[in-house]
């Protein structure tokens, strides 16, 4: 049996609302489209001052929000934010990976960054981690994956099958978590690439098979396997029968 993904849902049942924030087009698409299914309700914006605008009227449960933007940069945007008496979680963009921008994100009252480039799955599993913490009803959902015998746990990345626990790579993990998001799904190589590897990613399907073999092997060596190949359209993982 196929486990969905924890409904994302506000107290009278309605989609969670996101406010995703960048002046990049095609991120800004390929961010909202990886959202909504996981069954978001998405709105964009793609400066400072759209955004600020767009939180009044759309009063969003989370804000994905680049800090590098044209007219009003994202740490001014936060700040206004809080000083209006807006706590809306916030999860920062950023193309800067040095320690002091990270830190001087958190401590302008962020709560949690990613550094460009990034994986779309990592995005996801940030915000519901955003979610779990700020109480709201994703929050309550089970952080566990289970696909037979094997679990994923998405806030300490455990992986353990069959008792024992395995070791992962950052991409494997975002690799397995992928398939087992999706169980019984066939996945297509072009899936696993967009949600997988980083949005800018020029890379060729052949990576995607060489992860597969890797995680095989630390997956379904000595045990029944899990991960299957669908000749001619992909891969999907699923319990035995």
């Amino acid at each position: 049996m196929t486990t969905p993904a924890p409904a994302l849902q506000r107290p009278d049942g309605s989609p969670l609302r996101v406010l995703v924030v960048d002046d990049e087009q095609m991120l800004t698409d390929l961010l909202s489209m990886a959202l909504r299914m996981e069954g978001w309700e998405v709105r964009t914006a793609a400066s400072g001052f759209d955004a600020l605008a767009a939180a009044r009227e759309f009063t969003p449960d989370a804000m994905v929000l680049d800090i590098m933007m044209p007219d009003l940069d994202g740490m001014a945007v936060l700040q206004r934010l809080r000083q209006s008496g807006d706590d809306v979680p916030v999860l920062f963009l950023t193309a800067k990976d040095a320690v002091a921008d990270r830190v001087a994100g958190l401590t302008a009252g962020g709560d949690d960054y990613v550094t460009k480039p990034f994986s779309l799955e990592e995005v996801v599993a940030r915000l519901r981690g955003l979610m779990r913490r700020a109480g709201a009803s994703a929050g309550a959902a089970d952080p566990i994956l289970r696909v037979g015998d094997l679990t994923l746990n998405e806030d300490s990345h455990e992986v353990i099958r069959n008792g024992a626990e395995i070791e992962l790579t950052a991409t494997e993990f975002e690799l397995l978590r992928f398939l087992m998001r999706n169980q019984r799904r066939v996945l297509s190589k072009a899936q696993i690439l967009d949600r997988v590897w980083n949005y800018d990613f020029g890379g060729r399907s052949s990576v995607v098979e060489l992860y597969i073999s890797y995680l095989r092997k630390k997956i379904d060596a000595g045990n029944e396997p899990l991960i299957h190949t669908v000749r001619g359209v992909g891969y999907m993982i699923k319990a035995p029968q």
